[in-house]
């Protein structure tokens, strides 16, 4: 059986024990956090739309971000040069349960 969960405006398709990188959730390590599925699928049953009822637990195994990346903006023959760094912040979670 898997799902299709929304979180932090992505689209993810889970199973039990998966453990996925979302967009940063409030919380800390063991914390239980749940989505609502927008799909499921248990061998040739498939729900989708307003039929779903399915609830997708999950545990937060670790807050943490991404390697560092450079942006660096230049304007020809202007003498404009910004460079600056990003590190975009992530969670990762631990689905435990589609019920």
């Amino acid at each position: 059986m898997y799902a299709v969960i929304v979180t932090g405006g992505k689209q993810y398709k889970v199973s039990e024990g998966d453990v996925i990188e979302v967009e940063k959730l409030a919380g800390e390590a063991g914390t239980k956090v749940e989505f609502d599925a927008i799909l499921t699928v248990d061998g040739d049953k498939i729900e989708s739309g307003d039929s779903v009822k399915a609830k997708v637990t999950g545990e937060i195994v670790k807050q943490g971000k991404t390697k560092k990346i450079v942006v660096f903006k230049y304007k020809a023959k202007k003498n404009e040069r910004v460079k600056n760094g990003h590190r975009q912040a992530f969670t990762k979670v631990k689905i435990t349960a589609i019920a």
